[in-house]
């Protein structure tokens, strides 16, 4: 998929701007026609690799959740869905945002169903959202699909904040260190040269290979810092690769430390992820590819060693119980605890341990 920028009329004749993902040109072209737009120009976006590397979507993380739980409270007072899209519509917001809600009102308007609207718009909603409101209007039961959805959604970016903010103090620790010490070799060390010439004395090997590293950085200092970067954007474009993505993943579940730790932030995504789905009806076999898209997830949960025990044995004890859906969601609470926890403890070791190394380095 790549990202394109348009041009173009809508029926009125007002000239529309923005952007969207598609196959290529030619499938761009139809999706805008199929919205009834007359296409004057298309173009492929510069930013569009930034894009797919850094992540997609107009309804992300915390909009997505707002978006969804308005829709369900709007739809539970008795407001028809179309009227319920046009009162978001009215909702201050960012002008792209507002754009795309425009767009799937129009489209229920015109008597589709709202998945339907949804899956139209490409890449900006998920496989699983898609899905899980199609077997709401299935089932008749679309307002409170979409009250467990958000719910599903809130937890998720609830667990995601809680890695992230457990890392921001580490990441700012080992950075601001780094860059000092970059600093202090690029510029500082390399002005004591001169002096340890005019001394003529030996100079420890320590030392030496601290001034030839600052004498380095001094002198290819920009060169190194965007090699730097080419490899983490190098890195970033390989890591898209599903093959090169697991074997990445098998290497950090082995980590000793780091491990554990992550086979319980995955254990609570994916078993909510599959317990939401099979909640609102949508098929088991249906439900595991889904839930596949979403994280690492095997033809059988025993098949590897990939999920806890307990996870295993509570999914187990579902199973015979007839009551799955509802064991995956409590085994996703237990495990929301349980990385919680590891996450507190890898911080509360984390931080000292990184202030002793950084500390070591500026000694030397």
């Amino acid at each position: 998929m790549s990202l394109f920028k348009y041009r173009a009329l809508d029926a009125q004749g007002a000239a529309q701007n923005g952007t969207l993902e598609a196959r290529d040109q030619d499938a761009a072209i139809a999706a805008l026609q199929k919205r009834g737009l007359m296409v004057l120009q298309v173009d492929v976006a510069g930013l569009g690799g930034l894009r797919r590397v850094l992540g997609s979507g107009l309804l992300n993380g915390a909009a997505l959740v707002s978006f969804t739980q308005q829709l369900a409270t709007l739809l539970g007072a008795g407001q028809p869905l179309e009227r319920s899209l046009g009162i978001l519509l009215k909702q201050p917001g960012q002008p792209q945002t507002r754009a795309l809600i425009e767009r799937i009102r129009e489209q229920v308007k015109a008597g589709k169903p709202l998945s339907v609207a949804l899956e139209e718009e490409g890449s900006q909603f998920s496989p699983l959202y898609i899905s899980m409101v199609r077997a709401g209007e299935a089932g008749g039961a679309l307002e409170s699909t979409l009250r467990q959805l958000s719910d599903y959604l809130e937890r998720s970016q609830l667990l995601r904040g809680e890695v992230i903010n457990a890392l921001i103090y580490p990441a700012f620790l080992v950075v601001g260190v780094l860059g000092s010490l970059a600093l202090l070799l690029a510029y500082v060390v390399p002005q004591f040269v001169p002096i340890f010439k005019d001394l003529g004395v030996p100079i420890p090997l320590i030392t030496e290979v601290i001034l030839d590293l600052g004498q380095f950085l001094g002198d290819y200092g920009l060169a190194v810092f965007a090699g730097l970067i080419a490899l983490i954007w190098g890195m970033a474009i390989r890591m898209r690769d599903p093959q090169r993505r697991e074997r990445h993943d098998r290497r950090l579940l082995g980590i000793r430390v780091i491990g554990p730790l992550l086979q319980r932030i995955e254990a609570a995504r994916l078993t909510r992820t599959l317990g939401t789905l099979l909640t609102n009806g949508v098929a088991l076999l249906q439900a595991l590819v889904i839930a596949k898209g979403g994280g690492t997830l095997a033809s059988a949960f025993g098949a590897q060693p990939l999920l806890p025990d307990l996870a295993l044995q509570m999914i187990e004890v579902g199973e015979q119980a007839g009551e799955l859906d509802t064991m995956l969601l409590k085994v996703a609470d237990v495990f929301d605890v349980e990385a919680k926890r590891g996450i507190d403890r890898m911080l509360a070791a984390l931080v000292p341990a990184l202030t002793v190394v950084m500390a070591g380095m500026v000694a030397v």
